[in-house]
């Protein structure tokens, strides 16, 4: 019997921040992250997992905990865990050196390593905890950390003649401390003052019959010392060592002792995967085999009679009775392509390309994210996209909310409902030059006749388009461009389309009124310097149309602005303009020396801006800096944000950045068309609630009072987009007492109602 765990949006929040509601208040973050991905499994005082990101744990009431960046940990990208007994510490170590303990609801830092200028490898290998003392094997020899004092307490380099050399493992009985580095298995009496010597330390290798060579796992198994290789373990009985275990098909991916067993994760021939439990003799007392549940076993534990396993690529299991996996709902993996969005549910485009616009050989297709649940459509679960790679761009039909998506190499791939039709051959779409079998679609848009233009990259004929009615027509570019390279497209109010070019080529304005009259098709190329389109650099990476139907212009050096977008063909020009902003006593051009890789408007037509150096807010005309989010200063992932895309309804940004997507809840949403429909979030505003409460449903620029019941005014705003916030404090700065308030609405026409109210709880 199998039963799987997916928890989506139950985070038992351990920094004391318990969740609201099913979406999180304004201000606030949330990861979005691959849980599948799991490397390490270790038991404290519940079940703790490592993911390629971050941390779960499972309790003995089967409830999962979220540790990420979003809820107190400093960084991401875990490379092991440990656990402390007489301390009762979980210690995670993370790729770059970071490190951080967590004790209940205190997460303590140590950033030694990672901020050191130590010049190999700080990746920590493996933690071995004892007394309060948590012993790092590391690239650099053994680093001992004092888990009272939170603080580096030695460090030992024990490679022949004092060099360093690569420490896998450790483990240590009452009397010697054992080491398994790229050396041989080294031992050191624990009694030993001064461990930092390595004369100190003997090497057992090539000795009593172990032989010689690098060792990669070493441990107690009832008190007997193993040595593990990449395919055999040795047992030490006496002086002399014998050998344990060996099958020289199945690799040892990781070896690990607990629960009287030693605990082999492996792979086999025909890509099978198993992992083993093996007694003091030799004999293997256990095996589990389950395809499509073990698939790249990473580390294995032994609990009683349950056996828990950490596989790559399928998440977190316990083998007992019965088959229970735990998998905390994410994500399939990290991504890089464009956002598009229906109704109130999310698409991301999981593939990718490198800078120099080759493939990447994705297979993930497309995620989507409604009512907190990720789910996705890929070569792995949808037979008809087993040839489609790499999906970068994405495009929501305005007629039934389906989603078209943009294959590097496999074409046009429509979406709807269950079904996913592909579109090469049996359509206009054409080959790359030079590569016959690939159809490069690398930009979608809707215009407002409901039509869908195409970037096919590479082809003859670039700019596609598929009719509403179904017909398809080609359309070459009168300008030399690198590789025919077209990309992101933006459809403007004046049937337009704006025409990214990779490869250095710039932008391009086609304004191709009559889509069935070639005749009055007008052409306009820009590029870097006054008169030729006054870019500020001709590497387009990211373009957005804003709701003065503005063209802003993303490059590898800055933004630039069109804004005479109805005058494009005007014979004065239309150049793009570049922004100079105020910078503390110096003025400069926006974004001058930053890469624009995304730029996306929100409701009250502010930008939000991604960059390599961290994400921005700015305001509509680009004069103010509102929030400037790095990894640093923010939970955001990684400072290299990819994409961003802002929900119209509910206004949350979500970045998909180098580590993996998050999501910010922003201030500003679409405005409505009517107010018959205000919603205030949360409502009632719990007990101890200090956030900000937002009010949402509301035309552009609405006037929002709030008073009490006998109708004393407490605070007034207006509506950025179509959206309000309060603070929950009265215009003297005081908290609002608990009780009833009214919310009263005047739009345009100065038309005043009441059109909701809030209860405050007690508490506040």
């Amino acid at each position: 019997m199998l039963r799987i765990f997916l928890h989506g949006f139950f985070i038992a929040w351990f920094c004391g921040i318990a969740p609201l509601a099913a979406q999180a208040p304004i201000g606030q973050w949330e990861e979005h992250l691959n849980y599948k991905q799991t490397k390490q499994v270790l038991k404290g005082d519940q079940i703790y997992c490592a993911t390629a990101a971050n941390v779960f744990a499972v309790n003995e009431k089967n409830e999962i905990s979220r540790f990420s960046r979003i809820n107190g940990l400093n960084d991401i990208g875990v490379s092991c865990m440990g656990w402390d007994e007489t301390t009762a510490q979980l210690v995670i170590a993370y790729e770059n050196g970071n490190l951080d303990i967590i004790k209940g609801s205190t997460v303590r830092n140590i950033p030694d390593i990672r901020q050191s200028n130590i010049s190999s490898n700080k990746k920590i290998n493996q933690i071995y905890c004892r007394d309060g003392i948590a012993y790092l094997s590391a690239a650099v020899g053994i680093i001992a950390v004092n888990l009272s004092r939170y603080e580096i307490r030695d460090t030992w380099i024990i490679g022949n003649n004092g060099t360093q050399t690569n420490v896998w493992n450790m483990a240590g009985d009452h009397i010697y401390y054992y080491a398994a580095t790229e050396e041989g298995l080294k031992r050191a009496l624990i009694s030993e003052n001064n461990l930092a010597n390595f004369s100190n330390w003997e090497n057992s290798s090539n000795k009593y019959n172990l032989p010689p060579g690098p060792v990669q796992f070493t441990g107690l198994l009832n008190s007997h010392l193993l040595a593990g290789k990449t395919d055999s373990i040795f047992i030490q009985t006496g002086n002399n060592w014998t050998l344990l275990y060996h099958e020289a098909s199945w690799k040892i991916v990781q070896a690990n002792v607990s629960g009287n067993y030693l605990l082999l994760s492996q792979t086999g021939p025909g890509n099978q995967a198993r992992v083993i439990l093996v007694t003091e003799t030799g004999t293997i007392a256990r095996t589990i085999r389950l395809p499509g549940v073990v698939s790249l076993p990473q580390s294995a534990l032994s609990d009683g009679n349950a056996v828990w396993v950490a596989d790559l690529y399928e998440g977190l299991s316990r083998f007992a009775n019965r088959t229970d996996r735990f998998i905390p709902n994410g994500p399939g993996g990290t991504a890089s392509g464009q956002f598009a969005f229906s109704t109130e549910k999310l698409f991301v485009a999981a593939g990718g390309v490198n800078r120099a616009w080759n493939y990447l050989y994705n297979r993930d297709g497309i995620f989507s994210y409604s009512s907190g649940e990720w789910t996705g459509k890929n070569a792995f679960n949808t037979p008809a996209l087993d040839s489609v790679l790499d999906i970068i761009t994405l495009a929501t039909d305005p007629e039934d909310g389906s989603v078209w998506a943009g294959s590097y190499g496999g074409g046009l791939v429509h979406f709807k409902e269950s079904d996913a039709r592909i579109y090469k051959q049996n359509s206009s779409l054409q080959p790359a030059a030079g590569d016959p079998g690939s159809y490069q679609v690398s930009g979608l848009a809707f215009n407002k006749a409901g039509d869908l233009w195409i970037s096919n990259y590479g082809a003859a004929q670039p700019l596609q388009l598929r009719k509403k009615d179904g017909s398809w027509k080609s359309f070459s570019i009168p300008f030399t461009l690198t590789e025919n390279a077209t990309a992101q497209l933006v459809a403007d109010d004046f049937d337009q389309l704006w025409i990214q070019s990779p490869k250095n080529n710039g932008l391009i304005c086609f304004q191709y009124g009559n889509v069935d009259n070639n005749n009055d098709d007008r052409w306009k190329y820009y590029r870097q310097g006054t008169g030729n389109g006054n870019l500020p650099s001709n590497q387009v990476l990211a373009i957005a149309k804003d709701k003065n139907n503005s063209i802003w212009v993303g490059t590898d050096d800055g933004i630039g602005i069109i804004s005479c977008t109805a005058d494009a063909f005007a014979g004065s020009g239309c150049d793009a303009r570049l922004p100079v902003v105020q910078q503390g006593q110096f003025a400069g051009y926006l974004f001058k020396g930053e890469q624009v890789q995304a730029i996306a408007v929100d409701g009250a037509n502010r930008k939000w801006i991604g960059t390599t150096n961290g994400a921005w807010l700015i305001s509509a005309d680009g004069t103010k800096t509102i929030h400037h989010f790095t990894a640093s200063n923010s939970p955001l992932l990684s400072n290299d944000v990819k994409q961003i895309g802002i929900d119209p309804i509910t206004g949350v940004v979500f970045f998909a950045t180098f580590n993996g997507i998050c999501s910010f809840r922003g201030t500003a949403t679409e405005p409505a068309e009517t107010m018959n429909q205000v919603l205030v979030f949360p409502n009632p505003v719990p007990p101890e609630y200090n956030g900000t409460i937002a009010i949402r449903g509301l035309a552009e620029n609405a006037s929002v009072k709030i008073t009490e019941l006998s109708g004393r005014l407490v605070y007034q705003t207006r509506s950025l987009g179509g959206q309000a916030i309060w603070n929950g404090h009265d215009y003297k700065g005081h908290k609002a007492a608990a009780g009833l308030y009214l919310v009263f609405i005047r739009d345009d026409a100065g038309t005043e109602k009441m059109a909701t109210k809030i209860i405050i709880t007690s508490g506040r």
